[in-house]
């Protein structure tokens, strides 16, 4: 393996499908990555989740994190008819009496459902800014218009998930929102000044720099560093560093995304000498996340410093009735002034 670190490899992967298989049982046994995530193809029903959150961690041999992507609307790997159906953040934020409640509510929830299958992180809240131009892809995911909002309902949504034993992961820093293109078909480019980006885009991360782990975009900020997404720019991950604050866990969007060129050996090493701590591998392709092992090597002493960091965050969940939660959260969801919301519309 390349690079200075040792030990602990400093990657999050994926797996192919439902239950492990012998060799990635083995490649995990070898390689010992930081963690590991989850996506739709790992799912079918609590207890093969369960088990095969079990078998993911005894491959490491230790209590690795597993993460997963539940935002709600467009992305979440757990669905109906074993796990609640969550409207689009946006919807959610707009259409409550009481957004802060309502997403803390939301979150809180989700993690019990979350750690119920032995997931203990979840790569939300989406601190991107909205605007009107803002890509359909990210655009519902996002929590507002305006960086007051969009800090408030980010710290709801960290406390939630925190509360509940799940440890939140930040994303995108330093900011999406601006991109007009899919960042996992093509690279965008943001060309507003660092000024401005400081006022606004930059605003929510830092109110959240104190959070144990962030996820960087595949997007390059030309005022900044015209030739690298953030992910790979050494001057960009020095501006989430310095200027945005964020002292935790950093990791990569995942290395597959279309935004990214070169093999996924050259994606990884850039990353890496950029300056960020974890490489994320998510499509589950044995060869692929061999490439990428061989590329991000051990973690560096620092690395190792923030992953012992944020992992110290896990927590027991606070005692919770989730009834009462649903309930209440049923009550401060309105639609459009008629009433309260169906059950199944929250």
């Amino acid at each position: 393996m390349t690079g200075s670190g040792t030990g602990q490899l400093a990657a999050i992967f994926g797996c192919a499908g439902i239950e492990l298989t012998s060799d990635e049982q083995a490649f995990f046994r070898d390689t010992d990555p930081f963690g590991f995530i989850l996506f739709a193809r790992n799912v079918e029903s609590p207890l093969q989740l369960r088990r095969l959150t079990n078998d993911l961690r005894d491959a490491v041999g230790r209590d690795a994190p597993i993460l997963i992507d539940q935002e709600g609307g467009r992305v979440q790997r757990l669905r109906a008819p074993h796990w609640r159906e969550w409207n689009p953040p946006l919807e959610m934020v707009t259409r409550s009496s009481s957004p802060l409640r309502a997403m803390w509510l939301r979150s809180r929830i989700i993690a019990h459902e979350l750690r119920g299958v032995g997931i203990d992180a979840n790569c939300a809240p989406c601190a991107d800014i909205a605007v009107e131009e803002t890509h359909p892809f990210l655009k519902s995911r996002c929590y507002g218009f305006d960086s007051d909002t969009v800090l408030q309902v980010s710290e709801a949504v960290a406390d939630g998930l925190l509360s509940g034993g799940v440890l939140p992961v930040i994303k995108h820093l330093p900011g999406h929102g601006r991109a007009m293109s899919d960042s996992h078909l093509n690279l965008p480019t943001v060309a507003e000044p660092i000024e401005i980006l400081r006022k606004t885009d930059f605003v929510p991360f830092r109110g959240l720099n104190d959070l144990p782990m962030a996820m960087t975009a595949h997007i390059v900020f030309s005022s900044i560093d015209e030739n690298a997404p953030a992910t790979q720019s050494l001057e960009m991950i020095r501006v989430i560093r310095e200027d945005i604050g964020f002292s935790g866990l950093l990791m990569t969007d995942d290395l597959n995304m279309q935004a990214l060129s070169g093999s996924l050996g050259t994606r990884t090493e850039a990353a890496m000498a950029a300056g960020c701590d974890i490489a994320l591998h998510c499509k589950g392709d044995l060869d692929e996340m061999r490439a990428v092992a061989a590329a991000c090597g051990g973690q560096s002493i620092d690395t190792r410093s923030r992953a012992r960091a944020a992992l110290s965050a896990r927590r027991t969940p606070d005692p919770v009735d989730i009834e009462a939660l649903e309930a209440e959260l049923r009550h401060l969801m309105v639609d459009r002034g008629r009433g309260p919301m169906a059950e199944a519309d929250v």
